[in-house]
């Protein structure tokens, strides 16, 4: 019963999202670098694509220093290290929000909401990390609010039918994120973590594993499949009608793998790791979610779990934001 009652909830909070669009599937090939748009076996060459992103992980979220870094009162901007062609969406926006104690100063973590948030999405998360002594950084992902185009509505260009522009656009994201853990560190903080809610969560998880200045990693709605959430999930039904007929789930999830945690798990061995997932969730399915917490067991890679008695929408209600929020800021000013 209890069940029933949140699966149909989950149903009504995900009805009520506006200007959902089924958008044309297309292969991206001109957003990966050495690919050309022939068509003779594009699975194959994404696929060995895919497979050498994997083999070279840290070549392919290698990241350029920069100094060029602008904080105007609590907003941090600085120019992103993919180049996009909408322009709104080369320049990283984050929101600063620094604790002034002796313990704040020193501890920091960078917050990635979830997909389609505004602009105030986890402002309150961060002002809560404020109370419990820890600066945040709360960066708006690539193709949302200020850095969305004017012809979109949603932030379509990060996840989307697009296969080629969503594996970019998420490692713009991680890029983005570990360009701001680097600006953390020159402002002083000695301890640095991140955060990170659905989309957030995956692009954290790839963040914490290939940045060294990331001690702990707070992940909120997992997965260890990027593809399997894009076709199982509430959310994204309609983006798997985009892609039903033009290519089969163990195909995408091969070529999205690069932007998948499962591959990199044991790049986050010794860091301290929180996995949290809703026991009633439709849009990060639970056996999934279970998925990958049985192999952080499996392969024992320290970690706690945390699960919500709630749905993936309704973790953003009273009480259970509440619930959720304490559990990543105590987490977090624990093992930083």
């Amino acid at each position: 019963m209890i069940t029933w009652v949140f699966h149909n909830w989950e149903r009504r909070l995900a009805a009520a999202a506006q200007n959902r669009i089924v958008r044309p599937f297309e292969w991206g090939l001109e957003w990966i670098e050495g690919l050309d748009d022939r068509e003779q076996d594009v699975v194959g060459r994404l696929s060995a694509w895919a497979t050498r992103a994997v083999e070279n992980s840290e070549q392919f979220f290698a990241l350029p220093p920069i100094d060029d870094y602008t904080l105007q009162g609590d907003r941090l901007t600085f120019p992103s290290a993919v180049t996009t062609p909408h322009a709104e969406n080369n320049i990283v926006v984050s929101r600063y929000f620094p604790e002034t104690s002796e313990r704040g100063r020193k501890r920091a973590v960078v917050v990635l909401p979830q997909w389609n948030a505004d602009a105030e999405g986890h402002v309150g998360l961060c002002r809560l990390l404020s109370r419990f002594g820890i600066s945040a950084l709360r960066l708006t992902l690539p193709y949302h609010d200020a850095r969305m185009p004017p012809e979109l509505r949603r932030a379509d260009y990060i996840v989307s039918s697009n296969v080629g522009r969503t594996a970019q656009v998420c490692r713009q994201a991680v890029l983005d994120a570990r360009r701001a853990i680097a600006w953390l560190a020159r402002q002083g903080y000695e301890s640095i973590g991140i955060l990170g809610t659905s989309l957030g969560s995956c692009l954290a998880m790839l963040t914490a594993a290939h940045e060294p200045l990331v001690s702990a990693a707070a992940l909120n709605h997992i997965s260890p499949y990027f593809a399997d959430v894009i076709w199982e999930g509430l959310s994204t039904e309609h983006v798997r009608a985009g892609l039903d007929g033009r290519i089969q789930l163990e195909a995408l999830r091969h070529i999205w793998m690069p932007i998948s945690p499962f591959p990199y798990l044991e790049r986050v061995r010794g860091k301290h790791v929180l996995l949290v997932y809703a026991r009633y969730d439709l849009t990060f399915p639970v056996t999934l979610s279970q998925l990958l917490v049985n192999e952080f067991h499996r392969r024992g890679i320290e970690h706690e779990v945390a699960v919500l008695p709630c749905g993936h929408y309704s973790t953003g209600i009273t009480p259970f934001k509440w619930i959720d929020g304490l559990r990543l800021c105590r987490f977090l000013n624990k093992s930083l």
